[in-house]
Order: structure tokens, then C-alpha cells, then sequence
């Protein structure tokens, strides 16, 4: 089965997909079980072995921030060489020890690994307010540093929580100068909602980039893959996104060039398919909704994301129930004093025109109810004005979703 999986992605031309455990040149990996959840692994090392490496990071905008994000914001953030994450434990509400076992960790990998602190990204995932255990976090480090390897597998699985499977790529892209790989590795599953979520994905190329071109190529496809997703309209405390490039391939990759362009087009459409592997996942979740909003530019943002958090339209979404009352009256509370003339359409059907419903035969309306019971489900919603545009991936929401949640911390 091809990644790509979603119709929402399209996949790029110049690229052709490798074994998802797979790494590009230069690049290191390792996940150990240090015992900081009950069972499985736990922390994670990744490792360029190329000096000569550019970056680019982003991290949640929540005003509650793990330590983890706090200590990698003051990091070399264009010169990353090295990542170190751990799950079960955010790292999160812990005060000074919680920042302090932060630096450890990262003081720890720069030893082992005989590179600078400061060029050491942090990531945490797991529950927030526990202590995350120093010592088990410390030793897992070490013991990753020396268990590193080519492969990525291990620590795919290092990073996950209430994720049901590892999300990983690799692919291989051709470039006018030779060939490069770009690989990248994912988790997330529960608190969702645009400007990230609790996710991490890490990005590895062993292109030769500026700077300033991962920079670029970061923000544009973070902005059309992670910050377009929700589950649960919740904003994580830890969300990291790190994208490393090392030059171990001898690909330059010019700035303003077409090879950029076809990178560019292979990144963004790796992060959007991991996107929608996160969405998919969302605990519980069977299907997935795309809700596409045009119309003034200062409403269709507010709607869309009106819409994809609504826990009623959520659970019609979860039941195939083309309930499009629900999508009216959450578009309408985010677009208070403006005359209600709307167009929506739901898997290509028109169901309302200028606010009111369009009648449908039974035919159409027996079609209907079979298309919103698919996998994924796309919703039009055409507002007064004109300029704006965007999209929003959501998922349903479940029963399993509630039990899973109501009891996650005990």
C-alpha cells in the first residue's frame, strides 16, 4: 500500500517511496525501553554524523510549555545536529527540576554523542504535571547514544503514546544533480487542533541546504500539514516540529531553483500525508472530515475551525449522518452580524444555497448518506465576501475517544 494514502494528498512527481524505517545518508538512530512507561520504548536519539548541518525548528504556541520546548527555543536552532525525545512523561508543570532534567538530558546526549549542547533539539510527549524520573531519562539517553544505527525503526517507536502504530517515511527524490532522500517520522494522536497539536514530527534530508531554504521550506509545508489538523480542538504544550539537513548526499540544493521547488513539492507532500496519519488516528477516530471554507477573508478561518471543532458535528461525522444543520450552526457562531448566505456542499452534493436547503429526491439523498459514510468526508462551505480561502482536517468523535480519554491518567 502506497503512503499516500489520503485522496487529499497528491503524491509528488519526482519521488519514489522507500521502506519507512529507512534513513538518509548521514543520519543516525536509536530507541531504548529506559522505564519511564510501564512497557515499550520510550526515548529516542537521532544524530546527523555530518558537521555541516541546517536546520530549522517550530513549537507550540500554547502559553503552557513543556521544559523540553523552553530549553530547544534557546538552542542553535539553525545548526541542530541531534535530537532527543522521550514519551510517557511531557515534561511538563514540573517547575525548575522539570528544566533542570531537561538539561540533563541534553547535557548528557552532548557527551555521548562529543557535540555541543547547544546544537541538541528536546522533545517530550506523554502526561503532564508528573515528574518526568531524571535518572531514567539520563541513562536511556546514554544507552541510545551507543545503540545508534542506520535505521529509523526504533525510534519511530520511541516517541509514541496513545498512537496506534509508528508514522514514518522515506523517500527518495531525484534532483538535477543526483538523488537525495527525505525521511521523517511522526507521532500524535490526541489533543489535536490547528497550530499543532501533541505531535512531533522530525525531518531528515541529506540535501545540501542553506539555512535559510529549510527555513522556508519548513514554515510553507508545516502551515498546510500540521497547523491544518484537529481532533479534539486542543492546543498541546509540546509540540515540536525539527528539520534537519546534513549534505551527506553532495545534492546542493539551490536557493530559488527547481530543484528546490521539487524538494519543496516531496516535503510538503510528506508532511501533509503524516498530517492526515495523525487526524486518522485521533483515538478512537473512523473517519476523517475536510471542511474547505471560502469566502471573506476574516471568517473563513474562524469558521472552519468552528466547524472541525464542533463536538456535534464531530459525532454526525463518527455516525455518517449528513446532519448539515450542524455545520450551519457552527459556521453561523463564528460569523456573528453578518447576513447568514451560505453555500455548502457535502461530497459534491449541494445540500444548502444562500442559506436555505436544496431539496433532494431519494436518490440523491440515498447517495448522500452512502458517500458520508466513507473514510473521508469533504465539506464546501461558500460564505458572503471574497478573498479568504482555507481548510481544516478533522476527525470524528467516538465513544472510544471519551473512554479513552476519561481514564488516561489513572
Amino acid at each position: 500500500m502506497s503512503f499516500f494514502r489520503s485522496r487529499w494528498v497528491e503524491a509528488p512527481a519526482a519521488a519514489v517511496e522507500l521502506a519507512g524505517t529507512e534513513l538518509p545518508a548521514g543520519f543516525r538512530a536509536a530507541g531504548v525501553a529506559a522505564g519511564i512507561k510501564p512497557e515499550g520504548l520510550d526515548v529516542g536519539v537521532l544524530v546527523s554524523d555530518e558537521d555541516a548541518t541546517a536546520s530549522a525548528a517550530r513549537f507550540t504556541t500554547n502559553a503552557r510549555q513543556g521544559a523540553p520546548v523552553l530549553v530547544s527555543r534557546d538552542a542553535d536552532l539553525g545548526h541542530l545536529r541531534a535530537i532527543v525525545a522521550n514519551s510517557g512523561n511531557s515534561n511538563t508543570a514540573n517547575g525548575e527540576r522539570g528544566y533542570e532534567t531537561a538539561l540533563a538530558s541534553r547535557d548528557a546526549a552532548a557527551e555521548a554523542l562529543g557535540i555541543e549542547a547547544s546544537r541538541i533539539g528536546l522533545a517530550s510527549t506523554g502526561i503532564i504535571g508528573r515528574e518526568l524520573p531524571r535518572d531514567r531519562l539520563v541513562e536511556g539517553v546514554r544507552s541510545a547514544a551507543g545503540a545508534l544505527g542506520p535505521g529509523g525503526a526504533a525510534f519511530s517507536e520511541a516517541i509514541l503514546t496513545s498512537d496506534s502504530g509508528p508514522k514514518r517515511a522515506c523517500l527518495e527524490v531525484t534532483l538535477s544533480g543526483g538523488t537525495v532522500r527525505l525521511a521523517a517520522q511522526a507521532k500524535g494522536a490526541g489533543m489535536i487542533q490547528p497550530r499543532f497539536a501533541t505531535m512531533f514530527c522530525f525531518v531528515q534530508t541529506d540535501a545540501n541546504l542553506d539555512p535559510d531554504t529549510i527555513e522556508l521550506l519548513t514554515g510553507v509545508t508545516v502551515r498546510r500539514s500540521f497547523d491544518r489538523i484537529s481532533v479534539d480542538g486542543q492546543l498541546s504544550t509540546s509540540d515540536t516540529v525539527y528539520a534537519i539537513a546534513n549534505g551527506a548526499s553532495g545534492v546542493r540544493v539551490e536557493p530559488e531553483s527547481e530543484d528546490e521547488l521539487a524538494l519543496g513539492e516531496a516535503m510538503d507532500a510528506l508532511l501533509r500525508q503524516l498530517a492526515m496519519e495523525i487526524v486518522s488516528d485521533g483515538e478512537g477516530c473512523e473517519r476523517v472530515g475536510r471542511i474547505l471554507v471560502r469566502g471573506a477573508t476574516e471568517f473563513v478561518e474562524p469558521v472552519a475551525r468552528s466547524v472541525a471543532n464542533s463536538p456535534l458535528v464531530k459525532t454526525a461525522l463518527h455516525g455518517g449522518d449528513p446532519n448539515f444543520g450542524r455545520i450551519l450552526q457552527a459556521a453561523g457562531q463564528a460569523m456573528p452580524g453578518v447576513p447568514f448566505v451560505v453555500d455548502l456542499s457535502i461530497e459534491g452534493r449541494q445540500v444548502v444555497s444562500a442559506g436555505a436547503e436544496v431539496a433532494l429526491g431519494e436518490s440523491d439523498l440515498a447517495d448522500l448518506e452512502e458517500a458520508v459514510r466513507g473514510p473521508e468526508v469533504e465539506f464546501e462551505l461558500t460564505l458572503p465576501g471574497a478573498g479568504g480561502e482555507t481548510e481544516v482536517f478533522f476527525s470524528d468523535l467516538s465513544a472510544a475517544y471519551v473512554e479513552f480519554n476519561s481514564a488516561y491518567s489513572t
